[in-house]
């Protein structure tokens, strides 16, 4: 299996910066099973999934790592990795003045690497958002242009990728409903596609119920839904999915 560089970097995601200049961080791994996968060596996965996400003095930021393993393939190569980085500069921060205006809170400069194996090497860059939505928890939405690093990558173009988390109290645990949206329209290539790809969870806090409350927000239970219109850009190629996940946060 090859070696993600974003792999060594979410193993060493733990801040080594003061206290004062990391205000909160979080990582976790997350592990997930489903079927009826499209354009995969294997129509059934597994996949791990290592995160992190956290925020300081001047932005935030937020990472993964994929490791998928294709059950029932029979190439000699039956797993896969990708990744991507993120990071936004916060406008409000960086200045030290509120940058707000109607229901936007903030606005910052985005950035964002993707990298797995194949043509799929991809730098974006743009503006991010966030805004206050009723009963949401967050909501942004970060417009990037598309630039394509890798030979065969035909996806330079634009995104627009909108990020929620909602969350309900259920007795003494909590239901959290995230997730987000890749948008990837104007593509400057022929013959790659307008895809939308739509990828949600819902998450039952399962540590607070078998551990107490005092471990809340560690363990969590639930279902993640996949659609993909035109998936990779593809024509016609229209994913449909949902697996089963675990999650645990350290």
């Amino acid at each position: 299996m090859k070696k993600s560089w974003l792999a060594l970097a979410l193993l060493a995601a733990q801040p080594a910066m003061a206290n004062d200049i990391v205000q909160w961080w979080d990582m976790s791994v997350t592990a997930l099973h489903g079927n009826d996968y499209d354009l995969a060596a294997s129509d059934r996965q597994t996949t791990v999934t290592f995160e992190t996400a956290g925020a300081w003095i001047y932005g935030d930021w937020f990472a993964f790592q994929d490791v998928t393993y294709f059950n029932g393939s029979n190439l000699s190569e039956n797993d896969t990795t990708y990744g991507e980085i993120s990071t936004r500069l916060s406008a409000s921060k960086i200045s030290g003045q509120s940058i707000d205006f109607g229901p936007i809170t903030d606005l910052s400069w985005a950035f964002m690497l993707e990298e797995g194996e194949g043509p799929v090497t991809s730098f974006l860059y743009g503006i991010g958002m966030d805004i206050a939505v009723p009963y949401f928890t967050y909501f942004n939405i970060n417009t990037y242009r598309r630039d394509a690093l890798s030979s065969g990558n035909l996806s330079d173009g634009w995104q627009v990728t909108p990020a929620f988390r909602m969350d309900f109290p259920v007795g003494n645990s909590n239901i959290i409903f995230d997730g987000y949206i890749d948008w990837v329209f104007s593509a400057d290539n022929q013959g790659y596609e307008e895809n939308f790809h739509f990828n949600p969870q819902v998450k039952y806090d399962l540590g607070a119920v078998i551990f107490g409350e005092h471990n809340k927000n560690q363990l969590f239970v639930g279902v993640e839904y996949d659609y993909w219109q035109n998936k990779y850009g593809v024509k016609g190629v229209d994913q449909n999915t949902y697996s089963v996940i675990a999650k645990y946060h350290f």
